[in-house]
């Protein structure tokens, strides 16, 4: 089946009865005094949030304000993947799509939305295995068999020539989907990229201050949160039985990752993308049961060989925009792709479209102008101007 059809989120009612009932009667532990959030999240702020899940949020708002996004699925490599498809009042708009990190979903773009689409025909992807693109159906969804399945939603959708975004793992996704389609992909902008060393001689050579800050926080990472991808890349299905039947489970396992990539001017993770949308993201992951499969995309890298076998360089530009939680080094960036955009930001941590919605959404723009001006000069990598093209109307087969 490869037709396009509308979608609308309509949860049960049945299902929120559900939700507050465990939240009623969660089961909390002890934990040791002092220690703040050093050993993972602390029990008397999961509490609070908690509270505020069950009491205070209001999820048919932020189903209503989900649903204002034009949303449609479609069956792609026999997995259903869902989008919202968001299209410029201006024809001649660039078609954009987005994808999201983990454990994010497509909830938080909605901050950007109004920004983008004047220049953008904005399509913002549920991930293969999360969210209403879930669960997963079959194994093998690796890295490049979901760059394939998002470039088959362009191409369903008829754009012919796109830039493509992405966050955290959704900018390793988006740097994929550049290098299988070259001749499609007019460039490709990530923040939150994570690029690692090879041990090749004089690579940490005449690095700036800066950079070598990125990588003592990159070793940070490395030797202390590195923990959920040390479980999601080996045993994905236990910890699913946990986060599957315990909203209080699957809240601390997201609410911890928002507290440590997020600007640490902000002091909890409400306070850098707003309590509502930071349930509202948590809320999406519990109604659709799928911190399983998501969790499972991190086994498919850790297995698939080709993951971490070189790859030739992508011809794409690459536009990057760093927050302050970035561990990336261009040096290494430009390994994957041609960096022609490098913005160090000021503010904001994995999580920008959220966090400062405004940076994110003038660096996106600055990026894609540069490459469509390169393009005009016969700078670029390709004569022709990027425009949208007529494109198919939305939903369409």
């Amino acid at each position: 089946m490869t037709s396009i059809r509308p979608f609308r989120i309509d949860v049960p009612q049945a299902d929120l009865d559900d939700l507050g009932d465990r939240l009623a009667r969660a089961r909390w532990g002890s934990e040791i005094p002092g220690q703040a959030w050093s050993r993972g999240v602390p029990v008397d702020y999961l509490r609070g949030l908690a509270r505020y899940w069950a009491e205070s949020f209001d999820w048919r708002a932020a189903e209503a304000r989900l649903n204002e996004l034009p949303q449609f699925v479609t069956e792609v490599d026999d997995q259903t993947l869902h989008f919202a498809h968001v299209r410029s009042a201006n024809e001649q708009a660039t078609p954009l799509l987005i994808s999201h990190d983990w454990p994010g979903s497509f909830a938080l773009y909605l901050p950007v939305v109004e920004a983008l689409r004047d220049d953008f025909h904005l399509v913002l992807v549920s991930n293969p295995g999360v969210g209403f693109s879930g669960p997963l159906t079959s194994a093998g969804w690796t890295t490049a068999r979901s760059a394939a399945a998002l470039h088959e939603i362009m191409d369903r959708l008829g754009y012919q020539r796109y830039g493509v975004q992405g966050t955290g793992g959704g900018a390793g996704l988006a740097v994929e989907v550049g290098r299988q389609q070259p001749e499609r992909v007019i460039g490709v902008h990530v923040n939150g990229h994570i690029t690692f060393p090879t041990g090749e001689p004089g690579e940490f050579d005449g690095l700036t201050e800066a950079e070598q800050d990125r990588l003592r926080r990159l070793q940070e990472f490395r030797d202390d949160k590195l923990g959920f991808n040390a479980i999601q890349s080996t045993r994905p299905q236990t910890l699913a039985f946990g986060l599957h039947d315990s909203p209080v489970g699957q809240l601390a396992w997201i609410a911890e990752k928002f507290q440590e990539w997020t600007d640490p001017a902000s002091a909890l993770p409400e306070d850098a993308v707003g309590l509502d949308l930071l349930l509202t993201n948590v809320s999406l992951y519990w109604f659709t049961g799928t911190a399983g499969s998501s969790a499972n995309l991190y086994w498919e890298v850790a297995h698939d060989p080709s993951a971490w076998a070189p790859k030739p360089k992508s011809v794409v530009p690459l536009g990057v925009a760093l927050g302050v939680t970035d561990i990336t080094v261009r040096r290494f960036a430009e390994r994957d792709a041609p960096v022609t955009h490098w913005t160090e930001l000021a503010a904001g941590g994995n999580f920008l479209s959220a966090e400062q919605p405004k940076l994110y959404a003038d660096d996106v723009r600055a990026f894609f102008a540069e490459v469509i001006q390169a393009y005009a000069t016969g700078a670029g990598s390709c004569r022709e101007v990027p425009t949208a093209g007529p494109g198919r109307p939305a939903g369409s087969a």
